[in-house]
């Protein structure tokens, strides 16, 4: 079974458009479901203002960066990720003495260690890629941090929080006023969710399908009003609770199939074929097998 997304179809990975709002100073570049393009948030406060992702490569982070200029005037900029994964992080270069760069530890220690095959992959999946990736270089985090950070851009209030493992070892949500949440690739809208099991390489088993179903829970008890997915549509809860329901399924099924003795590839036909029936709405597909392959590697959640 191949884990790796086909893209080579993909539009180019290029942030575009104007930064709309969402909540009250809280802005979005949507990524108009472009799979290599992330939602990217802007907030801005009286004192200061913080950018949430960068896209792809140095050129999209240079047009984030210009948009939070034009959105923040003189105001002191932040710039975080949600996780290390080049389309979300890999622009940071732009903000580079430009912004205060702030990562969890976690993240940094991802970026460090798996970033440069990161970029040789993701290089080699398309052109358009490639082109956007040609002159990358890595940033260290002027700030990082285990936990929770709190930032005050002054009458403004962001929560930077770690959950993972889940989608990556270092996901990371932003909770801007405690109603408007940042879940990066934790949950996407109208698509099934992207469980990224050995497509990183062979030995990247860090997504953690049962862990992720318990983040998604408590990011349900934080109430936020607004939900911006880190792919797909900004839109509320509903999305935790769709994306939550889907692994829970996968988890349930992977486990009745176990039991009986079902064959892995024979699971992946099996749920491939149910869950495209019962979501059948959603986009990336290809994610299916990759969802079932981590949950039958997984030991069996605790009781």
């Amino acid at each position: 079974m191949s884990t790796t997304p086909d893209v080579s179809a993909a539009p180019a990975p290029l942030v575009q458009g104007e930064p709309r709002q969402v909540a009250d100073g809280v802005y979005v570049i949507p990524d108009q479901r472009n799979p290599a393009v992330p939602n990217i948030g802007i907030v801005v406060g009286d004192r200061a203002a913080l950018v949430i992702d960068t896209g792809m490569g140095p050129r999209n982070g240079a047009y984030v960066l210009d948009q939070a200029k034009r959105l923040a005037g003189d105001r002191h900029l932040y710039l975080t990720i949600t996780h290390y994964h080049p389309e979300h992080g890999f622009g940071a270069q732009a903000f580079r003495r430009a912004a205060t760069i702030v990562y969890n530890r976690t993240q940094h220690q991802e970026l460090q260690s798996k970033g440069a095959n990161d970029l040789a992959m993701f290089t080699g999946f398309a052109e358009s890629l490639a082109a956007e990736l040609a002159d990358v270089e890595f940033v260290d985090p002027d700030i990082a941090y285990d936990g929770e950070l709190h930032l005050d851009l002054g009458g403004r209030t962001v929560v930077l929080r770690e959950w993972g493992p889940a989608h990556t070892h270092g996901d990371q949500t932003v909770l801007v006023d405690g109603s408007v949440l940042f879940s990066g690739d934790l949950a996407v809208t109208r698509m099934f969710p992207i469980v990224p099991y050995m497509m990183h390489g062979p030995h990247d088993t860090d997504p953690d399908g049962n862990h992720w179903i318990e983040v998604l829970d408590q990011l349900l008890a934080l109430a936020p009003r607004t939900v911006v997915p880190g792919h797909g549509e900004v839109t509320d809860v509903s999305v935790l609770h769709e994306d939550r329901a889907y692994l829970a399924y996968i988890r349930d099924r992977v486990t009745e199939l176990k039991a009986a003795g079902v064959p892995f590839d024979q699971a992946v036909s099996q749920l491939g074929s149910e869950a495209g029936a019962r979501w059948k709405t959603w986009d990336r597909g290809e994610f299916i097998g990759a969802t079932v392959l981590a949950f039958y590697e997984s030991p069996e959640p605790s009781a």
